[in-house]
């Protein structure tokens, strides 16, 4: 049998009600014990790592996150990740660049009733995630949700109260759980064990800014004293307004000034093209901007707070935003 750490971090999984409202409060012990089967699928081991609501959930956990699974790497199979739905995505994204080309399955699972309510998908959600964490052919970051198993940089979350809550964007889903039974539809290539890379630093200057009528372009003078990164959110396959010439002047300089630019679309699926329309086009080829393609917002948020945790020269920036990790981009 193999040996799974699962770290609990809180979420609506770990909740119970309070006086203002659902906050979470169950342990991780108390949550596997509400699982039968556990026993026959993996010897588990609990880490309760932090007991927060995801809303909480910030780079500076991500970092614990992640030091919790490296330095257990060597004693554990695989690791299940309890946590809450709506920053899932952010974390599976941020683990995904933190811990890359891992043989060994990282699984982030939640649900969206708590463990208590009688009506929960806590109990699957929690079972299949382990099910797939002890597999021998499961490896990377990814999510378990509701059947579904997600590449860690490819999950959004869709639905604030279904319990299909994630998707998996402009990306197909690696498998589907069907009871006991795990049935892949993408084939991914193992890793080698001395593949694993693995990174201790972030850049949290990381700032989204989405395009609405007559948003101002004063804006990037704003936020330049606060963010050393924008992921700018345009108007359908790439429109960026063009009534006047503020918005050129504002993303040229900023770039030029050294800063950096990732260029997506605010619409949640079949990506970016800036080449496309006249009210993109002349950004498509400037070296410093940077194209996010078919990538969601949740990996390119998490992408760009790695890199600059690693680098500040656009170059190297380029080059690591560009390179594909855990399949977020084509």
């Amino acid at each position: 049998m193999k040996t799974i750490l699962m770290i609990a971090t809180g979420g609506t999984i770990a909740s119970k009600e309070g006086d203002l409202g659902l906050t979470p409060a169950v342990t991780g012990e108390e949550l596997a014990a509400s699982v039968p089967g556990i026993k026959d699928i993996c010897h588990l081991e609990i880490l309760q790592l932090m007991n927060i609501d995801s809303t909480n959930m910030r780079p500076r956990q991500w970092l614990m996150i992640r030091d919790a699974i490296m330095e257990n790497y060597n004693h554990y199979d695989g690791f299940v990740i309890l946590h809450g739905t709506d920053t899932m995505a952010y974390t599976a994204a941020a683990l995904s660049y933190l811990i890359q080309d891992s043989v060994k399955p990282i699984v982030l699972t939640g649900s969206q009733k708590p463990m208590a309510n009688p009506y929960t998908d806590a109990k699957i959600n929690l079972f299949q995630s382990i099910l797939y964490a002890a597999d021998d052919l499961s490896c990377n970051v990814c999510i378990v949700f509701n059947g579904k198993v997600v590449a860690g940089t490819r999950g959004r979350k869709q639905r604030t109260r279904s319990f299909d809550a994630f998707d998996s964007m402009n990306f197909p889903e690696l498998a589907i759980i069907r009871d006991s039974r795990i049935i892949r539809y993408y084939t991914e290539k193992r890793p080698a064990p001395q593949d694993l890379k693995s990174y201790a630093s972030l850049n949290d200057r990381v700032f989204v800014l989405k395009l609405t009528p007559e948003v101002k372009a004063e804006i990037f003078d704003l936020l330049s004293g606060h963010y050393d990164a924008i992921i700018l959110e345009t108007f359908g396959i790439g429109g960026i307004p063009e009534y006047d010439d503020s918005f050129e002047k504002a993303i040229f300089s900023w770039v030029d000034s050294g800063k950096t630019i990732a260029v997506t679309t605010q619409v949640p699926e079949e990506g970016c093209d800036l080449g496309v329309y006249q009210v993109g086009k002349k950004f498509n080829n400037h070296k410093g901007i940077l194209k996010s393609d078919d990538m969601t917002t949740e990996s390119i948020v998490a992408k760009l707070m790695w890199i600059l945790g690693q680098t500040d020269k656009q170059d190297e920036i380029a080059r690591l935003f560009y390179r594909e990790i855990n399949h977020d981009r084509v």
